[in-house]
């Protein structure tokens, strides 16, 4: 087994059904680029009902018809926001928690320390989160994951991850293994893919392989790391 080994994104999801959501971190091939990217995938018709909408740079998760929505505490947020020098990829309203922490002085792990996995028995879907760094012309960036510790949801374990950017790594972190119900949630650390130069070579090798019943809206951002300056891609089953 190598443990070193960069696998193709596509290869790792494309015949899993239900990965559920989804946060990649990383760095372009040729070493010019920050790329971070997020998905959503659901199975009732509840957390289908939704779009990826952009305002003022952030990315929210909306419904695409009003009508239709029966709860929306766990599929209605703010997915990305910049604070300074740091963009938050989250998949939940813990996006608001590490901003406002940001804002209060908190490390990233710190101010998720009040947040636990969503309260959804029996698959107590965990909260995953990202955060890239930007400094001196590059970027560090963190990974976390807060899941339940038992099948019982009795308390929630919380794992950190920090990474260096390396050109052409980045890191995979989603919520559950497959489908199945329970849906068992990821177990290790963040798996190691390829971050291709091209945007749009890796938004869609990521859309094409993701289940076609179960995907529902993936964004994709490429920051240049000598100006700024960003390009990025929403794409929306629901359109």
């Amino acid at each position: 087994m190598d443990i070193y080994k960069i696998n193709d994104i596509g290869e790792l999801i494309k015949d899993n059904s239900y990965v559920g959501r989804g946060i990649v971190i990383g760095k372009s091939a040729d070493g010019k680029k920050a790329a971070a990217a997020y998905f959503i995938m659901g199975r009732s018709l509840n957390s289908r009902n939704r779009i990826f909408t952009e305002k003022n740079g952030e990315i929210f998760t909306e419904p695409f018809d009003a009508s239709k929505v029966e709860d929306p505490s766990l599929i209605i947020y703010a997915a990305v926001r910049q604070y300074e020098n740091n963009l938050i990829v989250t998949n939940g309203d813990q996006t608001d928690t590490i901003y406002d922490g940001l804002k209060n002085g908190m490390f990233f792990g710190k101010a998720l320390e009040s947040r636990c996995f969503e309260p959804d028995a029996p698959n107590y879907t965990p909260r995953i989160s990202g955060m890239l760094t930007f400094e001196n012309g590059d970027f560090s960036y963190r990974m976390s994951i807060l899941k339940s510790i038992d099948a019982e949801g009795s308390d929630c374990a919380r794992y950190g991850f920090s990474y260096p950017s390396k050109a052409g790594l980045g890191h995979f972190i989603h919520t559950y293994v497959c489908d199945g119900n329970p849906i068992p949630t990821f177990q290790g650390e963040p798996e190691r893919v390829m971050i291709p130069n091209c945007i749009d070579e890796f938004t869609n090798t990521l859309w094409d392989a993701l289940n076609e019943d179960n995907k529902i809206s993936l964004f994709v951002r490429y920051i240049d790391l000598e100006t700024g300056e960003y390009d990025e891609r929403i794409v929306n089953k629901n359109k």
